[in-house]
């Protein structure tokens, strides 16, 4: 539940909730680790679906302070010898944003990296989809224009770039000390000068078939460098 790892998260803070009156209860020992000065309120259903204009059925509602980003540099240079880190180019859709925030808390990754072009990992819709993992996984935003390989490069990171056109496969691929993975959006995919930078992978499919929902994409990935991954280094 996203309410719970909110309470819990070392990155953001809760600021008030509103809640059904008929959730209270079930809801106990989460409200009660929450900090005190967290004004906590309580509802009908009626009123809480008057506040947000339809049938909220889940009952809740919170309001949470967004710490400030770090920036891109800080964040990298502070992660162990040994780190995973996923790196997005051109992500706008937030249930994927989501859905890869998941697969990074999943898989154990140190942290996520964003363009510039990417949407707001802490939008509503996405925070759920993420089921709460935005708030507990740090995450930086490159400036427009930045070199984001040149970064990862700089703070000793191989990138791993997903492409159809991956010059090997997932399976062969071995995991360096510290590593990359780094996906594009759905369709146009990264950018030319990003793959010829890069050490391009693809993961082989069914004839016919060349291409994963991004999110999957990432989950299969993370998991092969997570648990299966032969060490380069």
């Amino acid at each position: 539940m996203v309410l719970r790892v909110l309470a819990r998260s070392r990155l953001h803070r809760p600021v008030s909730l509103l809640i059904a009156e008929k959730r209270i209860a079930g809801l106990s020992e989460i409200i009660d680790s929450l900090p005190g000065d967290v004004p906590i309120y309580a509802a009908g259903q009626d009123v809480m679906d008057a506040v947000v204009g339809f049938p909220i059925h889940r009952g809740i509602l919170a309001v949470g302070q967004r710490v400030a980003e770090p920036e891109p540099e800080a964040l990298l240079a502070s992660l162990p010898r040994e780190a995973l880190v996923l790196v997005l180019s051109g992500i706008a859709n937030h249930d994927n944003m989501g859905g890869l925030f998941r697969n990074a808390a999943a898989f154990g990754a140190d942290a996520v990296v964003l363009d510039s072009d990417c949407c707001d990992p802490l939008y509503r819709k996405a925070i759920r989809v993420s089921v709460g993992a935005v708030l507990t996984t740090p995450f930086a935003r490159m400036a427009p224009g930045a070199d984001l390989l040149g970064l990862l490069e700089g703070h000793g990171f191989e990138a791993i770039a997903l492409s159809p056109r991956g010059q090997g496969t997932l399976a062969q691929a071995t995991r360096a000390r510290r590593s990359a993975v780094v996906l594009g959006a759905e369709g146009p995919g990264l950018a030319e000068d990003m793959l010829a930078r890069a050490k391009t992978v693809r993961i082989p499919m069914a004839d016919g078939f060349d291409s994963l929902n991004v999110a999957v994409t990432a989950g299969i990935v993370l998991h092969h460098l997570a648990f299966a991954a032969r060490r380069s280094d």
